[in-house]
């Protein structure tokens, strides 16, 4: 079933987070306090959501100087699809050259209020909640192209130091696969 982003208000801090990427790396919320600003996408392999623009999100990251994080927060015990092996397949299948995280504990979801994949949450220079919404118009089955226009041009804004315009439209996507 789709479900839609709750639209966490704007100005909301990044919540702390401190998890392993594919390759036990760590990475923190403290790592990204001295930059432009992160990007989080909470996503998952098995989405046909996420399926749909996963391509054409890891051509918006890489040519904008927004640092990136996708954290999957999936129960892959009943869901196999989102085991580390699969999200492996899945970043070198989509190009992602950011880091990608595993949440296990679903905590870091919980704290963020991320509720589907994909899940965009885009903070500004301070760490500070500037987008989340779309990645643009298209969805599996739309007839609309995907574009990664809205999303694209929200990062635009934070780089520049301008605020995000309204209006924000929700992600829409699969829901997170709690435990």
């Amino acid at each position: 079933m789709a479900l839609t982003s709750l639209m966490v208000p704007l100005g909301t801090p990044a919540p702390d987070f401190s998890l392993l990427d594919l390759d036990q790396r760590r990475y923190a919320r403290t790592d990204f306090e001295n930059g432009p600003g992160l990007l989080v996408v909470f996503t998952s392999n098995h989405c046909p959501y996420v399926r749909h623009l996963e391509s054409a999100l890891g051509e918006v990251v890489d040519a904008l100087p927004m640092p990136t994080v996708a954290i999957c927060t999936n129960d892959a015990a009943n869901h196999p699809d989102d085991a580390p092996v699969r999200l492996r397949d899945q970043a070198i299948r989509a190009g992602w050259t950011f880091p990608y995280l595993i949440d296990e504990s679903q905590d870091v979801a919980r704290a963020f209020r991320a509720v589907c994949t994909p899940d965009f949450f885009l903070y500004d220079a301070n760490l500070a909640l500037a987008y989340r919404g779309a990645f643009d118009e298209s969805t599996p089955g739309n007839g609309k192209p995907v574009t990664g226009n809205e999303l694209r041009a929200a990062i635009e804004s934070v780089l520049d130091g301008r605020p995000v315009p309204d209006p924000q439209r929700p992600s829409m996507g699969c829901s997170i696969k709690w435990r």
